[in-house]
């Protein structure tokens, strides 16, 4: 499989991750808002997202049962089928009956998250280790590009198109990025007669620097998602339209954070994964306290856009290193387990963050509340020193 069809492929895979993720995370808080429903109400709804928290308990059954370009149509084709399940009921039927779309909501990020252990699996073995950083850039674009589409070409389009077209062209996206899959020729090597044993799961947390970088795991993005949670309830506040906010967020932030997220790849090879996560890390925690500046007074729409701007770029410069360094701890053959309980322990705290969100803006105002992310932000900086230090330590740098 030569380079070129190596990331094409990824970003398919990706893409079609971002899309119903996006409407879920980025048009859906604004819908709800625009209902009436309260902070609180929306902050606990990221629950919804816990089979991404917790997929590593059924991410070995991927790695030694089946084929993952298998299980990625299988998931894939079940998601599209929730999701025109869900257009059948109006917007306003469920804002009503909040328990219909949240559950709607809860299997659909199921079959995503299983999904994505195959893609990871995928990822890790068909990346060559200088491809890593370059391939993780890929991978956290190709996942904004499908939140562009899904959390702000279709919420700007809403009010045009409606709830029932708008889920139609989410399905109708999600199966065309899902073709590549189907001329995508899988080895078998990773599939194993065995079950994955405890031991193995030991093996895992032994390896070098593991125990150290699973804390910045836990701690990077957290206080990027604990303000930006609230972003979209700050502008509809402050009387931002549906169509304005599509614009400001869900197309100019998520286009500069693809492009943060190219930049973010490629920058680790340049920097070494080191600098870049210290680095990165810094810019992201100044962006996401910046957006105090909205409940301060400055609300100019050229405020909006640089701040969304700025947020969405380091977030996808962070994103990127991190992503990276999280397939150097992988064991080739257990690649889709391995990559999967990082990315749960990542997700677990990034939906934490989300739940204290609502509850941290409604208590505090948004101001003291953005300012307080961006103080979170930080806390994994102590964390990365050391993870470099116990690096030293055992003679395996990462720059």
């Amino acid at each position: 499989m030569t380079r070129v069809q190596k990331f094409a492929l990824l970003s398919c895979l990706y893409i079609a991750q971002g899309l119903p993720f996006g409407f879920f995370t980025q048009s859906l808080p604004t819908l709800l808002r625009n209902q009436g429903m309260s902070l609180e109400v929306i902050g606990f709804s990221s629950v919804l997202a816990l089979p991404w928290a917790f997929k590593f308990l059924w991410a070995p059954i991927l790695d030694i049962w089946g084929m993952r370009k298998v299980w990625i149509l299988v998931m894939n084709l079940l998601a599209v089928s929730t999701i025109l399940l869900l257009s059948n009921l109006s917007l306003q039927v469920l804002a009503n009956d909040a328990f219909v779309l949240f559950a709607g909501f809860f299997l659909l990020n199921l079959f995503s998250a299983t999904q994505d252990i195959a893609a990871d699996g995928i990822a890790v073995n068909q990346l060559e280790e200088d491809e890593r950083g370059f391939g993780n850039g890929i991978q956290v674009a190709g996942y904004r590009v499908g939140m562009i589409l899904g959390g702000g070409l279709l919420l700007a389009w809403f009010s045009q198109i409606g709830w029932q077209y708008s889920l139609w062209i989410l399905a109708l996206l999600l199966l065309f990025t899902t073709l590549p899959v189907f001329f995508f020729q899988e080895k078998a090597y990773h599939a194993k007669e065995e079950k994955l044993r405890f031991q193995d799961f030991v093996a895992f947390i032994k390896i070098p620097g593991m125990g150290i970088w699973s804390l910045v795991v836990i701690t990077y993005k957290f206080g990027e998602h604990f303000g930006g949670a609230m972003i979209r309830p700050l502008l509809v506040d402050e009387g931002l339209g549906i169509e304005d906010i599509a614009l400001v967020l869900g197309s100019v932030g998520f286009a500069t954070g693809l492009l943060g997220a190219l930049v973010g790849g490629w920058s680790v090879a340049i920097l070494g994964r080191y600098k870049a996560l210290f680095g990165f890390g810094i810019l992201q925690a100044l962006a996401i306290a910046a957006w105090a500046l909205i409940p301060m007074g400055f609300t100019s729409i050229t405020m909006l856009y640089a701040l969304s701007a700025l947020e969405h770029f380091t977030g996808g410069l962070a994103t990127s290193v991190l992503f990276t360094i999280m397939m150097d701890h992988c064991r080739k053959e257990y690649a889709g387990s391995d990559y999967t309980i990082q990315a749960c322990l990542v997700v677990l705290m990034n939906m934490l963050a989300a739940i204290l969100s609502g509850v941290s803006a409604n208590s505090f105002g948004y101001e003291f509340h953005f300012l307080l992310a961006g103080g979170l932000g930080v806390v994994s900086l102590p964390l990365i020193f050391c993870y470099r230090n116990r690096l030293l330590g055992t003679k395996e740098m990462i720059d």
